[in-house]
């Protein structure tokens, strides 16, 4: 494109929309020759954007899942350790921006940005059936400054930490911190993404935490006292990991067999170690799919279960609410002719049925 061809005015002939499965190539490509960091593959909620002049492509985006841990981003949020793990899908985070080479136009990059903001709501509900409240991306101070994102009206928040996440985990020392900023997509964000009702947010699926190394280490020993149903001869996973990782992923929201094992596939090696998991060739290796499904249909649930609720009052969180419900059974009378009444209190974050209670008459 010609210099001349360029003008104040050219910022609006700019256009963003979601890359198609046709140009995922094209795209992946670019990204990888002109990006620092090279290309990312799709995984999870991700959505790839390309913005584009009178059918050019000018500029590349990447939004996916947000930051598992960032300090100056929780703090500024203000939640807390269960909230942050419910809500976290509500954060999306700019993993990639790319303005291709000869496209370094004044104003086009914060133009980009704006555009995509507009849209990536109505694309995440869309695609992933929940709304993103809040956006968030990390800039290598020792290249860039973060300009683009301060003309976009993003929000400095600090510098993490500067650790790294590695195949052992995280690095051991701070490398490098990234400048941490953050683009509201609502009103008041830290009061929505805080609130102790999630019905306004339209959130789905079942309920998950998120455990912590001590959590990890304990979950196993709560299995140890459960019989092997397996033959001795060749075990390559000890019942009470198998058993571990699979409450560890139900607790985490991961419901079928085959969920469960791309969760214990999915954890780092730190956290494979704390669950106990069989070391080969200096890595850490989890059962199959297989030998997941093959343990849990053939224990004693009743062991089973004792060893849940053995594990869930040492660990269980603390209910930040309960809910109080009752009837009055209508053809359940009791010895006096007294209609039978049934009450029970539920606590919203464990689930953990409290008081179920048979009673006489109220007074």
């Amino acid at each position: 494109m010609e210099s001349a061809e360029w003008t104040s005015d050219a910022l609006f002939e700019l256009h963003v929309q979601p890359v198609e499965r046709h140009e995922e190539a094209r795209y992946q490509e670019q990204m990888a020759r002109h990006h620092y960091l090279g290309a990312l593959p799709k995984i999870g909620e991700t959505v790839w954007y390309v913005a584009t002049w009178r059918d050019q492509w000018v500029a590349q985006l990447s939004l996916s899942g947000a930051a598992l841990k960032c300090g100056v981003r929780d703090r500024w949020i203000g939640w807390d350790f269960r909230t942050q793990y419910g809500r976290l899908t509500l954060i999306a985070n700019n993993s990639r921006f790319l303005i291709l080479p000869d496209w370094h136009r004044p104003n086009l990059g914060s133009r980009v940005l704006s555009l995509t903001e507009r849209r990536v709501g109505a694309d995440w509900q869309a695609r992933f059936g929940h709304p993103v409240l809040l956006l968030e991306t990390f800039v290598d101070p020792r290249r860039f400054h973060g300009g683009v994102y301060r003309a976009a009206n993003w929000i400095e928040l600090g510098l993490t930490q500067g650790y790294r996440r590695t195949r052992a985990g995280y690095s051991a020392e701070a490398d490098a911190p990234k400048r941490v900023f953050v683009r509201p997509l609502c009103r008041h964000p830290q009061r929505q993404l805080t609130h102790p009702d999630r019905s306004h947010l339209h959130l789905t699926g079942a309920s998950k935490i998120m455990l912590n190394a001590d959590q990890m280490r304990a979950l196993p020993q709560c299995f140890r006292t459960i019989t092997d149903p397996r033959r001795a001869h060749g075990r390559r996973h000890r019942l009470p990991v198998v058993l571990g990782l699979s409450a560890g992923a139900t607790l985490c929201g991961m419901r079928g067999y085959k969920a469960i094992s791309d969760w214990a596939n999915g954890l780092g090696q730190q956290a494979q170690r704390r669950f106990g998991c069989r070391r080969e060739q200096g890595h850490f290796v989890v059962p199959s799919e297989f030998v997941i499904r093959d343990c849990l249909v053939r224990i004693d649930p009743g062991a089973l279960d004792r060893a849940l609720q053995a594990w869930n009052t040492a660990w269980g969180m603390y209910d930040a609410a309960l809910a109080m419900d009752g009837k009055t059974m209508k053809h359940a009378l009791d010895e006096t002719g007294h209609r039978t009444h049934i009450m029970s209190v539920i606590g919203h974050d464990s689930k953990r049925c409290h008081t179920p209670k048979k009673s006489g008459p109220c007074p």
